[in-house]
């Protein structure tokens, strides 16, 4: 922090030298050698205050308090509204008190004209309009504890100790960040270029293997561009060839030579005639047999030209047949370097696992052409090489299903995250970590903290409303819903839940908006609000149907065999049908038109974590304590689809190691997992960020696909955003970060 305050301090001198602001610089310059801390000082802020009472500017201290609504008091929740206006009551009466006891009647009188009608409305002023005409007002009963130091010295620290925890919940001011935002936008920049180039590289090679020919770029890799590192004996190898050839042919680019040769410009000497070409051969096709080969010296300058006939080397002199083998060891010593440019090339273009089999077959077809040819061994393998570096190229644009566009990181929490979630339109998300204190954020087309709740009573569960998307729904620990709007930054109403199950694990929102369910634990046998391990035996629980218009409770679900804590639920997308997981590891499916179970079967051993429909609605997918992944039938109670073990680092409970031994443990609480628009991949949780998966409806049930990283520590729950047109990936870790990836989506 000190050193971005000391190059932010170096920034404001450019500017105002720029601007000619000479006496202001020199203030800056004076105040900045008597500021030892280099950052943010409360003090300093108090001192202005008490100057602009001492001197009697009520202006000055007006704007000044002011300037601290607009920038901080603004974005606190509504319940604080009352303690800034308590604040604001005893500055005001601070600034009155120090004109009495300075004896300037004067600028009383002038305080009371001027605030008459904003004053005059408040019970609390009803009284002080008096003070002016008292002759001695400090031995006044109703106006002596103002006068007293200790109420001075009770009023600054209250104010000094308010706005310094105000400050550390707020973002930084903008021009602290400048530096970070340079280098955010250059390695931006950076990777906009990158993903330009790859771009431009798979576009080409879907075009050309659409049209069934072998991909070439026309924009040369890295590794040929840069002619240091190909070296020079390789420019002498090609030079002493073209001088051993008496045949005069036009000149190429040497970078031709690692081309393949379907592409290039032949030349068009007149004497020369066109035999079985390489590139022919590079794609699998076969010249006519009446084609017979050329027998001009063009043949032994091309490095996968094939040797004449037995009948043609006898009628050539003994000079041509020296040329050949001169030309073979040439051609070895060249292919050694094209076999060490193709194993760079490998590397650059690295593929999936998945895609080694189609690897395989595109040689395959290579082998019988080159068999059948009469090149020498050499070309032949040289030629098969070539033809699966290609492959491996265009497989990585087939069947790559995401580009990772980029990623940001919101670190606003200072505690590990337990729910993260996106609303349904794309332009807000809500994040709430362990210590009760919920973000509300937008990421585009910047990245911004809109609003910043703090709650006296510890929250366990949030999610947004449907209709209207600002409303965001909060469950505390001690039985009670709040319905929060995020715009206007206050509670509409609060309703209390139950008092014998105060824990509210879960809410979800009806699409329609007209309703929510909550599911309400009691507390487990600790006492405590979340007992790490949980216990065998599962606390009492309720599931309940919420009126979001008439705040009063519809429904309370009937939990067979026994009331259970419900720790996940999810509508589908006519909020018809509502499916439940459960600390006792059923899974519950109800109808939400009759207001009554459905079907109900066991799923897990150990408590389910995380529920979700699938794209087509006729399963779902579920998490839980055991670790496995699991597919269901809704249409046969209990039957399986399909199932897979996952890591214990994307089901929890996640553990995080510190120093000295010390371990952090979270059980989980947020969404596991979370799919795509086409509900096709799904993404989970891991130890260093999230795991991208497709559903392969098959054994095994899930094929990796892309690993997001980024993160330090495990991460607890995601979110999978499409309502725009990029995805957005949210995860977020047990060290407050919370990772935003933006991918792209290739269309097959």
């Amino acid at each position: 922090m000190g050193s971005a305050v000391e190059r932010t301090d170096e920034h404001v001198r450019e500017y105002l030298i720029y601007r000619g602001f000479t006496s202001t610089l020199k203030n800056l310059d004076s105040e900045i050698k008597a500021d030892k801390e280099k950052g943010f000082r409360v003090d300093k802020i108090i001192d202005q205050l008490q100057q602009f009472v001492q001197n009697f500017d009520l202006f000055g201290l007006k704007e000044y308090w002011l300037y601290l609504d607009r920038r901080l008091f603004c974005r606190l929740e509504d319940v604080y509204r009352s303690t800034v206006n308590k604040l604001r009551t005893s500055l005001y009466r601070y600034y009155v008190i120090n004109t009495i006891q300075k004896g300037n009647l004067e600028k009383t009188q002038e305080f009371f004209q001027k605030q008459a009608l904003e004053l005059q409305g408040q019970a609390e002023w009803r009284d002080w309009f008096i003070l002016p005409f008292i002759p001695a007002p400090e031995q006044n009963s109703a106006f002596s504890p103002y006068f007293s130091r200790q109420w001075a010295d009770t009023f600054l620290v209250s104010l000094h100790n308010f706005l310094s925890v105000l400050f550390q919940c707020m973002p930084q001011p903008v021009l602290l960040s400048f530096d970070a935002e340079v280098q955010k936008t250059t390695s931006l920049t950076e990777e906009n270029e990158q993903l330009r180039q790859l771009l431009f590289a798979l576009q080409t090679e879907n075009r050309d293997q659409r049209d069934g020919v072998e991909v070439v770029h026309h924009k040369l890799p890295v590794y040929v561009q840069n002619m240091d590192r190909l070296g020079d004996t390789e420019l002498d190898l090609v030079s002493s060839t073209r001088t051993a050839t008496t045949t005069t042919t036009p000149s190429r680019n040497f970078f031709s030579t690692f081309l393949p040769q379907g592409k290039r410009t032949p030349g068009k000497p007149p004497q020369v005639t066109t035999g079985s070409s390489p590139s022919q051969v590079a794609v699998g096709r076969k010249d006519p047999a009446t084609n017979p080969p050329a027998k001009t010296k063009e043949v032994v300058q091309s490095k996968e030209a094939k040797p004449a006939s037995s009948q043609a080397s006898t009628s050539e002199p003994v000079s041509s047949q020296s040329q050949q083998s001169t030309n073979q060891s040439t051609n070895q010593t060249r292919h050694k370097r094209i076999q060490e440019h193709e194993k760079e090339r490998k590397e650059l273009f690295s593929k999936p696992p998945s895609q080694a089999p189609e690897k395989k077959v595109e040689v395959g077809e290579v082998e019988p052409v080159t068999e059948s040819s009469t090149d020498p061994p050499e070309s032949s393998s040289s030629n098969s090489k070539s033809s699966g570096g290609g492959a491996e190229g265009g497989g990585l644009s087939t069947e790559q299903p995401f580009i990772k566009l980029s990623q940001e990181e919101y670190g606003e929490h200072h505690s590990s995250i337990m729910h993260c979630r996106v609303d349904s339109s794309g332009r807000r998300v809500a994040s709430l970590d362990v210590d009760g204190v919920i973000k509300v954020w937008s990421f585009n087309p910047i990245m911004q903290t809109k609003a910043t709740i703090m709650s006296k009573s510890p929250l366990l569960s949030l999610e947004w409303a449907t209709k209207p998307d600002r409303l965001l729904l909060l469950g505390s620990g001690v039985g009670t819903v709040r319905l929060y709007d995020t715009d206007a930054k206050k509670n509409l109403y609060e309703m209390n839940i139950d008092e014998t199950h105060p824990r509210i694990l879960s809410l979800a929102c009806s699409p329609s908006g007209s309703s929510f369910v909550c599911s309400a634990a009691a507390l487990s046998r600790s006492g405590s609000l979340d007992a790490v391990p949980r216990l065998p035996i599962p606390v009492s629980g309720q599931l309940l149907l919420w009126d979001t218009k008439t705040v009063k409770q519809q429904v309370q679900f009937s939990l067979e065999p026994e009331p259970v804590a419900i720790n996940c639920t999810a509508f589908n997308h006519n909020g018809n049908l509502l499916v439940t997981g459960a600390a006792d590891g059923f899974i519950r499916l109800f109808d939400m038109q009759r207001y009554e179970s459905a079907m109900s079967w066991r799923a897990h051993d150990g408590e389910v974590y995380s529920v979700e429909f699938s794209y087509d609605e006729n399963t779902v997918f579920s998490i839980g304590e055991d670790g496995k992944f699991i597919q269901w039938n809704i249409h046969r109670c209990g039957v399986k689809q399909s199932e897979q073990v996952l890591p214990q680092d994307a089901t929890g409970p996640f553990v995080l190691s510190g120093y000295s031994g010390y371990k952090q443990v979270q059980v989980p609480r947020g969404r596991l997992f979370a799919f795509d628009s086409e509900g096709q991949h799904v993404l989970t949780c891991s130890s260093t960020g999230g795991l991208i998966y497709r559903l392969t409806n098959g054994e095994p049930a899930l094929e990796s696909v892309l690993s997001l990283g980024g993160h330090k520590a495990p991460v607890v729950t995601v979110d999978w955003c499409s309502a725009v047109d990029c995805g957005t990936c949210l995860t977020a870790s047990m060290d407050g970060k919370i990772k935003l990836s933006t991918l792209l989506a290739q269309k097959s």
